[in-house]
């Protein structure tokens, strides 16, 4: 049975105020309703579900080599925000008995005082799920930023880095906007569902490591694209699946404004969607499957911040304005010379800026009061005339941009210095390929085929003296490799390729013309 006024369910009063009462004498369920409950535990399997989607997209835009590394470092970094999240990763971002506005204290680590009390965010929810679910925005930021490991990062380091990183940046800024003690919080900063602490986090931290990390060798990136788009639509629509329990579940509650933001989401992706592909669409006259991913990720990253604030028109304006900017910003990259290769700084950390702001412009109370218990709290942005909003936004922004950034490029440079724990991979590995180097497995057991044409065809008779006079570089697809077969470093030059390697010579299709050279002598 629902309830008819403004606020919680049922007004707290449990015997024991920190753990919200004593299970063994009375019932702590009866402050919350079982719908919402029951929707916010769904939600955070959502959730969850993002951090293997996140898997599947970066390990399609990578190439066939690295690609099982990319999903290992997106499950991996899952356990250990796990262990952060549970060791004192929730008492520093959500602990109310600190109040210096920047980060909680201990007194929840362990999940001490962590049980039946209504939740920092919500009173709709208890405590103890409030944590659960918001561990899984922890993990799904901290799988965003491994991206930055794409095809040249050593996968320990990035683990080690992943915890500290989560302690002293995500927390932080989490415990800034979202603790009931926060100085953005008090400030009256509108971040619905982590525009700062997820977006903006995940894009600048993901730019500083890439930077201390390094460019990969310009002389892999010959003609590179992604080497599975199916693989990229997959991880974007499991991604979708979990952005509407991100979004829709950050409410707190099974209420409109869970709605709200659901439509919002959908609406801003599918408008950035289209955007991005029509701007692709512009320049190579073909459609592009991996643009269409492109602009549906920055359009549910813009509306994370936005959904639960702004209006339905105020979200197809979004999605268009996302759609552009964020096209476009994928060329910041070569500007600066940080090799971003998944264009998380673009597709995440410009898109949640963007929706932050938005939220100053098109923010409305009416939509806030959905979820039955802020209604009246917030003033909303500009359609409410609360014209200050904007630069409060913008300051916001600019304090989550500088702190993430500085901050993870020092943890990355401070963890280098670490004997053993360098975060670069060496050249050799890199020619080679992260699973290869880094894992035991592969994500293709063909992997050690290179596309050999001999190795595949079945002998057609004896063989001639041609056979072998076909040089290693050729026989492996890729020149490099055959440099370290005969002990050398991959940068010397000899023999006949002193120059750029040949077209053919890259893709291993040299093998096919002789075999097509010989048919034809056969013949004749």
């Amino acid at each position: 049975m629902s309830y008819s006024w403004v606020g919680a369910p049922t007004t707290f009063n449990g015997t024991n105020e920190a753990l919200g009462g004593d299970s063994n004498t009375e019932n702590l369920n009866q402050w919350y309703q079982s719908g919402d409950q029951a929707y916010i535990i769904i939600a955070s399997a959502m959730v969850l579900v993002m951090v293997p989607g996140l898997g599947f997209l970066y390990s399609g835009l990578a190439r066939r080599k690295s690609a099982l590394s990319m999903i290992w470092a997106c499950m991996g970094s899952f356990s250990i925000i796990t262990f952060q999240w549970y060791f004192w990763g929730y008492s520093l971002a959500f602990s109310q008995y600190a109040t210096n506005g920047f980060i909680g204290d201990l007194k929840k680590f362990g999940l001490m005082n962590t049980l039946g009390a209504p939740s920092p965010g919500s009173p709709l929810i208890p405590d103890l799920l409030y944590a659960f679910y918001q561990m899984q925005f922890c993990a799904v930021t901290a799988a965003i930023v491994a991206g930055a490991v794409a095809e040249r990062g050593r996968l320990i380091p990035f683990l080690v880095f992943t915890f500290f990183w989560a302690t002293i940046v995500y927390c932080p800024i989490a415990c800034w906007v979202w603790n009931i003690n926060g100085w953005a919080f008090k400030w009256g900063v509108l971040d619905y569902a982590g525009g700062g602490p997820v977006e903006i986090g995940s894009g600048l931290s993901a730019l500083a490591y890439s930077m201390v990390l390094g460019r990969r060798q310009e002389k892999m990136m010959l003609n590179f694209r992604p080497h599975n788009v199916s693989l990229i639509t997959l991880g974007t629509v499991f991604l979708w699946f979990g952005w509407l329990g991100f979004n829709g579940g950050s409410s707190f509650g099974a209420n409109l404004r869970a709605t709200m933001a659901c439509w919002n989401s959908n609406l801003t992706a599918m408008f950035a969607a289209m955007t991005w592909t029509l701007l692709d669409w512009r320049l190579a006259r073909k459609w592009s499957m991996v643009g269409w991913c492109s602009g549906a990720i920055s359009g549910l990253v813009a509306a994370t911040p936005a959904s639960g604030f702004i209006t339905p028109w105020g979200s197809v304006v979004l999605g268009i304005v996302t759609g552009v900017v964020c096209n476009f910003s994928t060329k910041i990259k070569y500007w600066i010379k940080i090799d971003d290769a998944m264009d998380v700084f673009a597709e995440h950390g410009i898109a949640g800026m963007i929706g932050l702001i938005f939220n100053a412009l098109f923010g409305a109370n009416y939509i806030i009061g959905l979820d039955g218990v802020n209604g009246g709290v917030y003033p909303g942005g500009w359609l409410d005339k609360n014209w200050k909003q904007l630069y409060i936004q913008f300051a916001y922004v600019i304090a989550c941009s500088a702190y993430a950034f500085a901050i993870s490029a020092l943890l990355a440079y401070g963890i280098n210095f670490i004997p053993g724990l360098h975060l670069r991979a060496s050249e050799e590995a890199e020619l080679l390929g992260m699973d290869d180097d880094q894992l035991g497995e592969f994500a293709y057991d063909y992997v050690e085929v290179r596309r050999d044409y001999l190795a595949w065809t079945p002998a057609k008779g004896e063989p001639d003296a041609q056979d072998h006079q076909i040089p290693m570089g050729e026989r492996h697809g890729i020149h490099q490799h055959s440099q370290m077969l005969e002990g050398k470093e991959p940068s010397e030059s000899s023999g006949d390729h002193n120059g750029p390697v040949a077209q053919g010579d890259r893709h291993g299709v040299a093998m096919e013309k002789v075999e097509r050279e010989k048919n034809a002598e056969a013949h004749q």
